[in-house]
C-alpha cells in the first residue's frame, strides 16, 4: 500500500467514523428522551424537511431541487466508494527485479522469489506457512520492495525465525545481484501465542 492509499483509507475511515458517531449520538438522545418529546421532535423535523423541499421546486414539476441534490450526492458517494474499492490493491508489483539491456529486459517474477523462500522454509519446523508479495516503492533502487509474512508455530522463537528469513534474504540478494528492501512480518494468531514482530531489512 502506498502513501496515497493510506491517506485515502484514513480519510474514508474518518468519515465513516463521524457518520457512525453521529448516528450513535442521535440514537442515544432518542433513547433517553421521553416518548412524547421524541415523537414531537420527529414530527417537527419531518415537517421542516417538507417545508424546505416545497420551498425549492423545479419549475413545471413537483420535484424539489433538494431532492435532485440529495440524489446527486448519493450517486457521487456511490462513485467514490466504487473508486475506493477499485483503488485497493494498487501498488502491488508482479516482479521483484528488472534489468534492462540492449538485448531486452530481464524480469524476475515475485512468484519465483516466493517459491524459493517457501521451499527454503519447508523443512523449518518453526514456520507453519509463508507468503511473499512485492510492492512498488518510491526512493528505493529498482522501485520495488518485498514483504515476507511468516506464520510461526506455537512456541517458536520469533528472533530465530527472523534470523533464518534474513539469511534467506541475503541469499536472494546474491541470486538477483542487487539488494531489495524487505519487510519481514512474523504473524501471530489463533495458531501462535507470541506477539507480532516485524523487521525491515
Amino acid at each position: 500500500m502506498n502513501s496515497a492509499q493510506r491517506r485515502l483509507n484514513r480519510t474514508v475511515l474518518a468519515l465513516l467514523a463521524v457518520v457512525v458517531l453521529g448516528l450513535a449520538v442521535t440514537a442515544a438522545l432518542a433513547g433517553t428522551a421521553q416518548t412524547g418529546t421524541a415523537q414531537v421532535s420527529a414530527t417537527q423535523l419531518w415537517a421542516r424537511i417538507q417545508e424546505n423541499l416545497a420551498a425549492a421546486p423545479i419549475p413545471g414539476t413537483n420535484t424539489s431541487w433538494w431532492s435532485v441534490a440529495v440524489l446527486a450526492l448519493l450517486v457521487l458517494l456511490a462513485v467514490l466508494l466504487v473508486w475506493w474499492i477499485i483503488a485497493q490493491g494498487r501498488g502491488r508489483s508482479s516482479y521483484v527485479a528488472r534489468q534492462a539491456s540492449g538485448a531486452g529486459d530481464t524480469t524476475v517474477d515475485t512468484a519465483v522469489a516466493g517459491q524459493l523462500i517457501k521451499d527454503a522454509l519447508a523443512n523449518n519446523t518453526a514456520a507453519l506457512s509463508c507468503s511473499v508479495t512485492s510492492w512498488r516503492a518510491r526512493g528505493v533502487v529498482g522501485g520495488v520492495a518485498l514483504k515476507i509474512s511468516v506464520q510461526a508455530r506455537r512456541g517458536a522463537s520469533p528472533a530465530d525465525l527472523t534470523a533464518e528469513v534474513e539469511h534467506l534474504v541475503r541469499g536472494l540478494d546474491a541470486l538477483l545481484g542487487s539488494q531489495i528492501p524487505v519487510l519481514v512480518h512474523i504473524r501471530a494468531g489463533t495458531r501462535t501465542k507470541f506477539g507480532r514482530a516485524g523487521r525491515v531489512l
